[in-house]
């Protein structure tokens, strides 16, 4: 590959002001180009892993003395350097992490939840869902606590979402039937048709898309953007038909993959 360079430049360069406008109003004057070769650059080279795995080994008492002192630097100039200390930890921390759930501050329960997906602490799972499903807790804790143990654990999330289903605030309700749609088991389908009618459109919006992505099943086309309640209640009843007479054989179908490039 060769790359092009105007000897003008170069001209240019060594003139200034009025020099620079004389050399180009001389009728003499000429542009030439010169070919100068062009050198493409190394190849990268391939940088070696110096990534510390994470722990898998049971922690000793020391250890277990530092990810105690981990838990209030969760909230902080630190928090982002105790998470990583959590992750280093590995899996052994979960028990320790997890009690952090139960601290004064939402600051550490939220940033502890969200450790625990980057750790993919499974055996936290039960934890997170108790707080999913406490009424005292603040709806951004209970929220999160949901998505990422329907996000480790999918299978043994039905329990808190029911109840959070039935929640009196609608932010907790809409968590519950959004996240439903990952949790791939009969039992999800019961608990969200009841919530096609909810109170709030946003809630049975959301209810009807999981149903629709879990289901696939096509309802009669009606406007779920504009509807009341009563219209909400009304057209559920076409999903209770439709379940009365398909639950004993319904099963749950694969997910449907995404459609690959032709280009």
């Amino acid at each position: 590959m060769i790359k092009s360079l105007s000897i003008a430049a170069v001209i240019v360069s060594g003139l200034a002001g009025a020099e620079t406008l004389q050399a180009f109003s001389d009728p003499s004057f000429r542009m030439w180009h010169i070919q100068l070769p062009y050198e493409a650059p190394p190849a990268s080279q391939d940088v070696p892993d110096v990534s510390i795995p994470p722990n898998t080994d049971p922690l000793g008492p020391e250890e277990l003395q530092r990810a105690e002192a981990l838990l209030p630097l969760l909230e902080g100039k630190q928090e982002f350097w105790a998470m990583g200390e959590f992750v280093h930890l590995g899996e052994s921390s979960v028990p320790v992490l997890v009690k952090a759930l139960t601290m004064p501050s939402p600051r550490i329960r939220y940033n502890a939840i969200e450790t625990l997906l980057m750790m993919k602490g499974v055996e936290g799972v039960p934890a997170l869902l108790a707080t999913a499903k406490e009424p005292n807790e603040i709806s951004r804790v209970r929220e999160h606590a949901l998505r990422v143990a329907v996000r480790l654990a999918p299978a043994q999330a039905p329990d808190a979402i029911a109840v959070m289903a039935k929640d009196m605030n609608p932010s907790v309700r809409k968590s519950a039937v959004f996240e439903a749609r990952y949790v791939r088991q009969k039992s999800i389908i019961p608990i969200l048709i009841p919530m096609v009618s909810d109170d709030e459109r946003f809630v049975a919006l959301s209810a009807l898309q999981s149903l629709w992505i879990l289901t696939r099943h096509e309802t009669e086309s009606h406007d779920w953007e504009t509807s009341t309640k009563q219209d909400r209640a009304a057209w559920s009843s076409e999903w209770i038909d439709w379940w009365e007479d398909h639950k004993e054989v319904f099963e749950i179908p694969e997910p449907k993959r995404p459609k690959r490039s032709s280009s």
